[in-house]
């Protein structure tokens, strides 16, 4: 079958990689660094979110570091909207909010400016997969620690043996992903 013949779960499923025992032993690492290298479907996943979100009405886009960054501000700007980062600790220059989760082997913190989101705004949360919802919930507090509403969650990917959703519910029923394992 012939890329042109998929849809776009499909296209993404024959072009993201698995790379065992990544970052450690016994993990299937879902390396999507190789849907950057087919620029036709790197376009049409960004398509696809648009033609998903063009009447959602939100207020902003907001992206989880690093990989979040690069469907999320495309999206933003081919929506027209204002793109929020939310950065690792220590990476962002101006005022800040941060927000401190726990991880299966510690704990990170997050961070956001203190004037990325105006009260009110609904914010569409945008990550490259979706594991076991820590990092997504982390920016969703801080959205909403700002004044702003999480109007729902998209990713490419979502591992729903991990359950990661459940923790996103307390903010939006909206979580939605492409490709699911």
């Amino acid at each position: 079958m012939y890329l042109c013949d998929m849809t776009i779960e499909e296209k993404l499923k024959a072009v993201i990689r698995d790379v065992p025992n990544f970052p450690k032993p016994g993990i299937l690492f879902k390396d999507i660094s190789t849907i950057m290298l087919n620029a036709e479907v790197s376009n049409e996943v960004l398509n696809h979110l648009v033609e998903k979100y063009e009447h959602a009405q939100l207020d902003a886009i907001a992206g989880i570091e690093s990989r979040g960054f690069l469907f999320g501000y495309p999206l933003a700007m081919r929506l027209g909207l204002p793109f929020i980062l939310i950065r690792k600790e220590g990476k962002l220059p101006y005022e800040k909010i941060k927000h401190a989760y726990a991880l299966e082997y510690g704990e990170a913190v997050i961070e956001m400016h203190t004037d990325a989101v105006c009260a009110g705004q609904k914010v569409l949360i945008h990550d490259d997969l979706l594991a076991t919802g820590g990092s997504a919930a982390a920016a969703a507090t801080l959205i909403e620690k700002s004044g702003g509403k999480v109007a729902g969650f998209d990713f490419l990917v979502a591992l729903s043996f991990l359950d990661g959703q459940k923790p996103l519910e307390a903010f939006s029923s909206q979580i939605h992903s492409i490709v699911t394992y």
